[in-house]
Order: C-alpha cells, then structure tokens, then sequence
C-alpha cells in the first residue's frame, strides 16, 4: 500500500501567516492555481485509487480539482480536520508562546484548543482505519499542514526539535510505502 499526503492549496491567511485551524476558509487565487498544478502531479504519478480529505473547504477544494482532472472519488474523514489552534487562531505564526506551545504535547494550543497528543490521538487513528481498510489501495490524503506533520510522524521518528521545525508548503505531496 502507499499513501500520498498533500496539503491544501494557499489561503489568504497562510499568505499573510496567520495561524488557520479551525477558520473555514476558501483557497486565494494562488491556492486554486496550486491545486490545478497538484492535481496535474497527480495524474502524472498515476495509480491513486482514491482520495481521502478533510471536509474543510480549503482541503475539498483542493480536492476536488484533483479529482475533476483525475476522475477520483472523495471521501472525507473529519479526523482529517486541521488542529484546533485555540486563541492563536487568526494570529500571526510568530506570536509569542504559539512555536513552544507546539510541542508541549499535553497542553490545548491556545488553552482552549487541542493538544498534540489530542491531535495525534485523531490523525493516527485515521491512519489506522485508512490502512486497514484500503490495504489493497493507493490513497492520497488532502488535509492541513498541521495534520501533515502529524502523518509525518506516524512514518517517521521526530525529535522535538525537528517536529516543531518540519513544515509542508502549500500542494506538496509527500510519499510514504506501507
């Protein structure tokens, strides 16, 4: 099995660096353009059978442009949600406490937010179920960069120092053979 991870095209909120969670937000002009290009990589890698995303719109979005260039079918998975940032939602990425608040792993982000270990708890066992039940499957996971790192780390083992400085960028798709 293999599963792909992307990220959803830019919102405007990513291009002024302002953290976004919970916000439901479109992609900008950028992002849509982004998604088109994505799902041209995706045709090109061929052999995805189906693609699993998160219902937030910035992920359908980006979702369903591959899937109207590929003919894949959507199927949404709310574990898939981006991480619940608390009161640093809609803040700047660089205000105070939000970077150490990253990776203390069993305080709310924000205090009113989720955990990491919340977060993890949700991503992994989407994992789990996504391995389980497509085995026999190429699948390509649309979600948020905060989810990403957290398939990141279900692959691949991460110092605190590497998990708190590991980013994805907008429609980047990363690999991962199971």
């Amino acid at each position: 099995m293999k599963i792909y991870s992307t990220r959803h095209g830019q919102t405007e909120f990513n291009r002024q660096e302002l953290i976004l969670g919970t916000t439901d937000i479109e992609l900008n002009s950028i992002g849509v353009a982004q998604a088109e290009e994505l799902a041209d990589r995706v045709a090109e890698i061929g052999g995805i059978d189906l693609i699993i995303a998160s219902p937030m719109k910035r992920a359908m979005a980006t979702a369903k442009a591959v899937a109207a260039k590929t003919g894949l079918e959507i199927i949404t998975d709310e574990r898939l949600r981006e991480w619940d940032y608390g009161r640093y939602e809609e803040k700047s990425r660089f205000a105070e406490g939000f970077a150490e608040n990253k990776v203390n792993f069993g305080v709310r982000m924000g205090g009113t937010g989720e955990s990491l270990l919340q977060l993890s708890h949700r991503v992994y066992s989407a994992l789990d179920d996504i391995i389980a039940e497509y085995s026999n499957k190429t699948v390509l996971i649309v979600s948020h960069g905060g989810v990403c790192r957290i398939i990141e780390t279900y692959f691949n083992d991460m110092s605190n120092e590497k998990f708190s400085n590991w980013f994805m960028g907008n429609c980047e798709i990363i690999g991962y053979e199971i």
